[in-house]
Parts: structure tokens; C-alpha cells; sequence
């Protein structure tokens, strides 16, 4: 196997590990706890290596994600006294446990294989250097550290899926079943810390916040489902850690960098482009709304004036700008929709309700 085809397949894990419980801190609205808990996990990892004294002990991993939930908590403390409200504690919390994981490196840990900058930006490309024999196979510890991560992260997904999309759709409903929002919730943030940590040497902690948050951002724009959102987050994850491992070949770019801006291209495409919440199909339904009330209101018009005395100067096209304030191009514009719509029937400039346009007519004012 070629290293750019490991590349892509630790990328595609990667990707697909964070995008999963990415979807559950979007639907709760804690996107920026991921941003939070990216960054304080360092500090675990340090702690753990000045108590283990190596970098290569599981136990870090336990470690950093132990202060990923020290995170959550401090976070939660803070707004419990309701002088501060969430996203100001997370910015609060997260600089200031982040701040002391950068001094004792530079400190206490400069010898050390244990890198700010590594940390932040990491190195896809750095990967298949670092190999561990598994089962007689030779594999990137980074494909066999984050491919245990996904495979965790789907299981408890889909063993407490129930629990997972009660909690976070009416955690009322969820006490009263007999669930334990608080204890999901923290489980919750346990797998963001652990994906989180076990992502840093990969890809680093800029780009597990892209991954974590922008696929699910997406995919929510697509769907009203759960089960989709998760389907379409993974895919929407892969093929941005596709698209962007190919652009920072051909550009000679850092990995990671390019893989975070095809996914921001990814989003802005299906922000732009999704068939119900997409900008242009907002944009397109408020314009048929627009000429559809226009209609409506020519409709009762020339209700309001039918089998009147006023009806031949009331309902002609040319004194439509008059009675209705509108412009004369405008007027006739809703004129000739409503006619091909079957609302109205002309002759000679002179408007006549169709049956249709009589029963909108009254539809509309029934349910003013």
C-alpha cells in the first residue's frame, strides 16, 4: 500500500470519527465545546506525561480525556451562577487551561517529542512513519489508533442511539422515561475528548474542530432525520478528507489546512445550494411567496368589488397601481400570473375573479 493511499484511507477515519459525535454538539447547540475541548485535552497529555513520564502510554489517552470532562465542568460551573452564559465561560475556561499546557512545555518539556505547533496544525503526511505490527500487519499507528476510535464511537452511537436523540431533543421527556440526561451528556463529552486526543498527532487540533463541526453543520441543512444527519455528516466527512488531501497534493500544501478549507467549500456549496434550507432555495421560495401574496391580494380585491358600483373602475388593470399602491409594471406582472395561474380572467382591461380565484378569495379571508 502506497503512503498517499494511507494517507487518504487515515484521513477518511479521521474524518468520519469526529463528524459522528459532531452531530449530537451541533443538534445541542455545544459546537464551540469541541473548539474547547481540542485545545485543554493538551493539557491532560502533559500532566500524564509528567506523572507516566513517556508519550507512548495509553494512559495518556485517559488523561486528556479526563480533562476534557474537567473542561465541560469548570465550563458548566461557571454558567450555574448565571453571571456568565455559555460561550463566554467556554472562553473563558479553555484559554486559561490551554495558556498552562503551553507554559509547562515550553518550561519543563522542550526535549520532548510534544510540539505546540504539532498539537494545533499536525501532519497527515508524517504518518505512515510511525508504524506498529498488528496481527502480522504493518500498519500507521494513526490508522490503527483512530480506526479503534471510529469503531468505538459507531458502537456506543448505535447502542445508545435511543438515549443519545432523547436527551438531546427533550431532555424533559428523558427524565421523566427514567433516562439520565446529565450522565448521557458527560458520556457525551467523554468520546468528543477521546476522538479529540487520539486525532492530535494525525491531524491536530484545528482540524478535529473542522471535522467535528462543519460536516454536521452540512448535513443538518439536507435533513430533518437523525439517522441521515450521521449518514450524511460521515460522507460529507470523507469526501472532504478526500478532496482535501488531492488539493494539498497539487498545490504542495499542508494537509490538514487544505482538508479544513474543502470542507468550508463543502458547507458554503450545500448552504448555497441544499433543496430546502439552502440560501438560494430560501431566496426562491420568499420570491414565490411574494408574487403568491401579490395574487391572493388581487384576489380579494376584486372580490371586495364585485357586484358593486365601483366595479368598473375598481377592477381594471390600468387603476390597479391607484387602489392597490403598486407599480403599473408590478401590477401587471401579478396580472398576468394570476391569469395564468386561472385566477382572473381579462377583457379590455377589465379583471374578472375566475371560480378558483373567487374560492382563494374567500380562503384567504377566512383564515385572516
Amino acid at each position: 500500500m502506497s503512503a498517499s493511499t494511507e494517507i487518504q484511507i487515515i484521513a477518511v477515519i479521521v474524518a468520519v470519527a469526529c463528524a459522528l459525535p459532531g452531530v449530537f454538539l451541533v443538534l445541542r447547540r455545544m459546537a464551540m465545546m469541541s473548539d474547547a475541548i481540542s485545545h485543554t485535552v493538551l493539557l491532560g497529555i502533559v500532566l500524564g506525561y509528567f506523572l507516566l513520564g513517556s508519550l507512548e502510554s495509553p494512559f495518556l489517552i485517559l488523561a486528556a480525556a479526563a480533562m476534557g470532562v474537567v473542561t465541560v465542568s469548570l465550563t458548566e460551573l461557571l454558567m450555574r451562577t448565571r453571571l456568565v452564559r455559555q460561550d463566554a465561560a467556554i472562553g473563558l475556561v479553555f484559554p486559561a487551561l490551554f495558556s498552562i499546557a503551553v507554559i509547562l512545555i515550553s518550561r519543563f518539556a522542550r526535549g520532548v517529542h510534544l510540539d505546540v505547533d504539532a498539537v494545533l496544525l499536525g501532519e497527515l503526511a508524517f504518518a505512515p512513519f510511525d508504524r506498529v505490527d498488528i496481527l502480522g500487519y504493518d500498519l500507521p499507528r494513526s490508522m490503527v489508533v483512530m480506526g479503534i476510535t471510529l469503531i468505538l464511537n459507531a458502537a456506543l452511537i448505535t447502542l445508545f442511539y435511543k438515549e443519545l436523540k432523547l436527551t438531546t431533543f427533550d431532555a424533559g421527556l428523558a427524565v421523566a422515561l427514567g433516562f439520565s440526561p446529565t450522565l448521557i451528556h458527560y458520556g457525551l463529552m467523554l468520546m468528543v475528548s477521546v476522538t479529540a486526543v487520539a486525532a492530535f498527532d494525525a491531524v491536530g487540533s484545528v482540524l478535529v474542530v473542522a471535522l467535528m463541526i462543519t460536516p454536521p453543520a452540512a448535513a443538518y441543512l439536507l435533513t430533518n432525520r437523525l439517522s441521515r444527519m450521521l449518514l450524511y455528516s460521515a460522507a460529507l466527512a470523507a469526501a472532504g478528507a478526500i478532496a482535501g488531501f488531492w488539493m494539498a497534493w497539487f498545490l504542495d500544501a499542508n494537509i490538514a489546512g487544505s482538508i479544513a478549507t474543502m470542507l468550508g467549500m463543502l458547507f458554503l456549496g450545500v448552504f448555497l445550494l441544499a433543496p430546502e434550507r439552502g440560501l438560494l432555495a430560501q431566496a426562491a421560495r420568499r420570491g414565490r411567496q411574494r408574487w403568491e401574496f401579490a395574487q391572493t391580494a388581487l384576489a380579494i380585491h376584486l372580490l371586495n368589488h364585485e357586484n358593486t358600483p365601483q366595479m368598473e373602475s375598481e377592477c381594471r388593470v390600468d387603476h390597479l397601481h391607484y387602489h392597490l399602491g403598486w407599480e403599473p409594471n408590478f401590477a401587471s406582472t401579478v396580472v398576468d400570473q394570476a391569469e395564468r395561474g386561472g385566477l382572473v380572467l381579462r377583457h379590455n382591461g377589465d379583471l374578472a375573479l375566475t371560480p378558483q380565484g373567487r374560492e382563494r378569495a374567500r380562503t384567504a379571508l377566512v383564515h385572516a
